[in-house]
C-alpha cells in the first residue's frame, strides 16, 4: 500500500523533464548516447599506479547506470615530476594495460572513455620522502604566491614534460580509449602557466598576455593531436579556481577568455571541460551566464559544464567536511533552461553519481526519489 502511495505521488508530481539531456551527441567520430558525463575524480584505488579490479568496475557501474561518457581520475603523465604521491595513478607503458581494461569494461556497458592526462607541477601533493630525489618543476616555482615548492621549469625541462604527454596520450590511443583530457585546471601544472599569480615567467612561456601564458598548454595539446591523429578526441578541462584559492582568475575580462579559449581550439581541442563550483553562479556581473556558457559563447565546439550538480555544496566544503544535501527540482530546472538556451552541450555529475551509480537512469526515469544520496564517505581516501 504504502509503494502504491509513492508511485501515485510520483505521477501526480513528476520530476524535470530531463528529455533534452537525453539527445545523442557526435563530437567528430566519438559518438555518445546521451549528455551525461562522469567527470575525473580521485577514488585511490590505484596499485603502483595502475587500476584496481575496484576502479574497473567502480567505472563500468557509472556506464552501466546511463551516463554517456566516462573520464578517469587524474593520471600522471610519463615523467618523475608529474607527481610524489603514489595515491594517484600513472600512464605509463607500465600501467597501460591495467587501463585498457578499463576502458573495455566501459566499451561493454555502453559507455565512451576519456583517460585525463595531468602533471601535478608545484601543488604539494605529499608522498615525496626525503631522499627520494622527487623534484617538483613548474612554470616558477609557486603553487601559490605565498606558496613555493620545487624549482623553475627550464626550456629542456619543458620539452620533455611536453613528450611525457604526448607518450601517455599514445599509451592511452592503444588502450583502446576514445580519447584524452588534457587537465589545465585547480592550479595544477599547465593551470599554473595559464594563472598570472604563478606564471613569472619572462620567456615566451609568461608574461602579462594570454598568448604568452596559454603558450605551452597549447604546445602541449598540439603535440598530442600531432602524435594521436584527427579522430581521437581532446578534451581540455579548464577552470577559473584553484584548489588554493577559490577567487583566483586565469581570464579577468570576456575578451580573454574567449582569447584563450580560441587559442586552445586552434592548438586541437575538440571539447571544453568547463570546472567550476557551481554551475548556476554568474561569472561576471551583467549577465546570468556561467563560465560554461562564456566558453560556449566563444567556441563550435562543444562544452561540458559542471559544478555541483544535483547537491547543494561544492567539492571543497566537502573535502573540508561538510556534509552535501540534495537539491530540490529547481536546480536541475535550472540546468536544463541553461542546456536549452545553449551555455553548455553537455553536463557533468560527480559526487552523486559517486553516491549512486545509477543516477542518470534514476533521473531519466523519474525515479528521482530512489537515489541514493551521497555522503561524505563515499570519498573513500578522506
Amino acid at each position: 500500500e504504502r509503494m502504491t502511495q509513492i508511485k501515485e505521488a510520483r505521477a501526480q508530481a513528476p520530476g524535470p523533464d530531463i528529455a533534452p539531456l537525453l539527445q545523442p551527441l557526435e563530437i567528430g567520430r566519438l559518438r555518445l548516447r546521451n549528455r551525461f558525463v562522469l567527470p575525473g575524480m580521485q577514488r585511490a584505488w590505484t596499485v603502483d599506479g595502475a587500476p584496481t579490479e575496484r576502479m574497473r568496475e567502480y567505472y563500468r557501474q557509472r556506464a552501466l547506470g546511463g551516463t554517456a561518457l566516462v573520464i578517469t581520475e587524474a593520471c600522471a603523465v610519463d615523467h618523475p615530476s608529474a607527481t610524489s604521491n603514489s595515491l594517484f595513478g600513472w600512464l605509463t607503458a607500465r600501467t597501460a594495460g591495467a587501463w585498457a581494461s578499463c576502458v573495455d569494461a566501459v566499451h561493454s556497458a555502453g559507455g565512451a572513455m576519456l583517460l585525463q592526462l595531468w602533471h601535478q607541477g608545484a601543488v604539494d601533493t605529499g608522498g615525496a620522502d626525503e631522499g627520494s630525489g622527487f623534484v617538483a618543476l613548474s612554470p616558477s616555482g609557486l603553487a601559490h604566491p605565498d606558496k613555493p615548492f620545487g624549482r623553475a621549469a627550464s626550456a629542456a625541462d619543458l620539452a620533455a614534460i611536453r613528450q611525457a604527454f604526448v607518450r601517455s596520450a599514445v599509451y592511452a590511443r592503444e588502450t583502446g580509449a576514445d580519447g584524452v583530457e588534457i587537465h589545465a585546471c585547480h592550479g595544477y601544472l599547465l593551470d599554473q602557466f595559464l594563472w598570472p599569480a604563478t606564471n613569472r615567467r619572462t620567456d615566451r612561456y609568461g608574461g602579462a598576455a594570454m598568448s604568452g601564458r596559454a603558450a605551452f598548454p597549447a604546445e602541449v595539446i598540439a603535440a598530442v593531436r600531432e602524435a594521436t591523429g584527427q579522430d581521437f578526441t581532446i578534451s581540455v578541462r579548464i577552470s577559473q579556481w584553484k584548489e588554493l584559492d577559490y577567487e583566483a582568475k586565469i581570464a579577468t575580462t570576456a575578451g580573454e577568455l574567449g582569447q584563450l579559449v580560441s587559442i586552445l581550439r586552434s592548438a586541437g581541442a575538440d571539447l571544453f571541460h568547463v570546472s567550476t563550483r557551481r554551475f548556476w553562479t554568474p561569472e561576471w556581473d551583467g549577465s546570468d551566464l556561467g563560465l560554461a556558457g562564456w566558453v560556449k559563447s566563444f567556441t563550435d565546439a562543444p562544452v561540458i559544464a559542471v559544478g555541483s550538480v544535483g547537491l547543494d555544496v561544492d567539492v571543497m566544503a566537502t573535502l573540508e567536511g561538510e556534509e552535501a544535501r540534495p537539491t530540490g527540482d529547481s536546480r536541475i530546472e535550472d540546468l536544463i533552461r541553461r542546456f536549452r538556451r545553449g551555455d553548455f552541450d553537455l553536463v557533468s555529475v560527480g559526487r552523486s553519481q559517486i553516491g549512486d551509480p545509477d543516477w542518470v537512469a534514476k533521473v531519466r526515469d523519474d525515479r528521482i526519489g530512489d537515489i541514493r544520496p551521497f555522503r561524505r564517505a563515499d570519498i573513500a581516501f578522506l
